[in-house]
């Protein structure tokens, strides 16, 4: 009967997330602040219409954090469901093919049957969404398995930043048996996949000051340093020729991940033609030993995410700045602490700035790695469930991106999460023309009742 109801509602699901797509709850941008708060409204709206209980929009120093539940039975398991529905900036616009908060559908090479075009509609609204349709579809037919319990938040984008707080002043309220995310991929739509490994973040910003006022180029030029010039020096510094990174320290607590992991690794099919193609490029780039999947997943990273100084507006300015700065994010390995590597970047970078500037370095947010067992109830209930949606057994992949809430869920609540994620890399999600396809998007909601069924089963089971 649930996939019945979700037969029928197709149309009618893919509507509503249109409506949540077009909100532009933009939370790295404050004159987006009204819209981010739509966005709240809109799910507290929608969750109440679904027939969840108890929604309540809770309020924090920042973005309000949106809770509802269903408790049909206490002795059934819960769920704990999380996803944001903030989304990054839509900058720049003119690299959109169409208005990023006006969704449409346009067929592509890898989506046939269609995807929708908008920012947010995979990261993450497209798929925090599937998670209310699939309990509507389940609730509706009579047949939810588990207890549910929704939090969404809108800072996830921006670090989170009072999400912790909130978790740690509301555990009871939280109380759960595992927490489901969607906010990951798998490998391709007919290889499916689920995300066991998270690196860790640590995002800082460098400013280099050099003379108290920006100066004319050709009177100062060569007489005073120019801090983009030294800032460039500093940055390229901190990798060497083989692509490791320079900072003393900083591979002291990387984990050696076994031969027999890497092989297993292995297996997911990869075609680096394919991959160069479909990013324009003729070769990848990396540390040296490690091969692209591995560089991108069990190996840590720095990478300079925006850099500016100077004039760069149109025409021509003989200025030599007085300030240059760039943002730099480091990707880490589970066992490096977040913390620890800021700390080691910090003394790092300020040890090699030459005495004709100052260098400020402003740390932002960071999280921890994480390593998700396979051989517990949770991935084995959703492993089951995508052989029965798929008709295949989903491969265990380590994926390069970031969740840093999901090791506070473990530390704070004691729950392990499963990323049942159904993106694809081809996504451009962050980017101009992000997108979601819509058999992603259908089988997520398909996929969802079976893993509440496959959970309830085998935690019966285990009684």
């Amino acid at each position: 009967m649930t996939q019945d109801y979700i037969e029928k509602n197709k149309d009618k699901f893919l509507n509503e997330l249109f409506e949540f797509i077009k909100i532009p709850s933009v939370s790295a941008d404050i004159k987006f602040k009204q819209e981010v708060l739509k966005a709240a409204s809109f799910l507290e709206e929608n969750l109440i219409k679904i027939g969840a209980d108890n929604v309540q929009v809770f309020q924090t120093l920042g973005y309000p954090i949106v809770y509802a539940d269903k408790i049909i039975d206490p002795n059934l398991p819960t769920i704990l469901v999380y996803g944001h529905y903030d989304v990054q900036p839509a900058d720049p616009y003119e690299l959109w093919d169409s208005d990023p908060f006006n969704p449409v559908v346009k067929k592509t090479k890898i989506h046939p049957q269609g995807a929708i075009f908008a920012r947010g509609a995979c990261d993450d609204k497209g798929q925090m969404f599937m998670h209310l349709k699939a309990f509507e579809a389940m609730y509706k037919s009579n047949e939810l398995y588990c207890n549910v319990k929704f939090m969404f938040e809108g800072e996830e984008e921006v670090g989170s930043s009072n999400l912790e707080k909130f978790v740690r002043s509301n555990i009871d309220l939280l109380k759960a048996d595992v927490v489901l995310v969607s906010d990951t991929g798998i490998i391709n739509n007919s290889t499916p996949s689920i995300c066991v490994g998270l690196r860790g973040l640590s995002y800082v910003e460098v400013e280099v000051t050099g003379p108290n006022r920006d100066l004319h180029s050709g009177l100062y030029g060569g007489a005073v340093a120019n801090p983009i010039n030294v800032l460039s020096k500093m940055i390229a510094s901190l990798h060497n020729e083989n692509g490791t990174i320079n900072i003393p320290g900083f591979y002291n607590d990387v984990i050696q991940v076994s031969n027999s992991d890497r092989k297993e690794m292995a297996k997911a099919p990869f075609n680096l033609e394919e991959y160069q193609s479909d990013l324009s490029i003729k070769e990848v780039y990396g540390e040296e030993g490690f091969t692209t999947n591995e560089r991108n997943s069990i190996r840590p990273t720095l990478d300079v995410n925006g850099i500016w100084g100077g004039y760069i507006g149109e025409g021509a300015k003989t200025v030599l700045p007085s300030k240059a700065s760039a943002k730099i994010s480091m990707r880490l390995v589970p066992n490096q602490k977040s913390t620890n590597i800021t700390n080691l970047f910090e003394t790092h970078f300020k040890k090699i700035a030459p005495n004709y500037v100052k260098v400020k370095v402003t740390p932002h947010h960071g999280g921890e790695g994480v390593v998700i067992p396979t051989d517990f109830p949770a991935y084995l209930a959703a492993k089951k469930a995508m052989e029965t949606t798929f008709g295949k057994t989903p491969i265990p992949v380590r994926s390069g991106g970031s969740i840093p809430i999901v090791p506070m869920f473990e530390e704070v609540l004691g729950l392990k999460t499963i990323l049942l994620g159904f993106g694809l890399d081809s996504d451009v999600i962050h980017s101009p023309n992000e997108h979601f396809g819509l058999f992603n998007f259908y089988k997520g909601i398909e996929t969802i009742p079976c893993f509440y069924k496959n959970y309830a089963e085998i935690m019966a089971s285990e009684k």
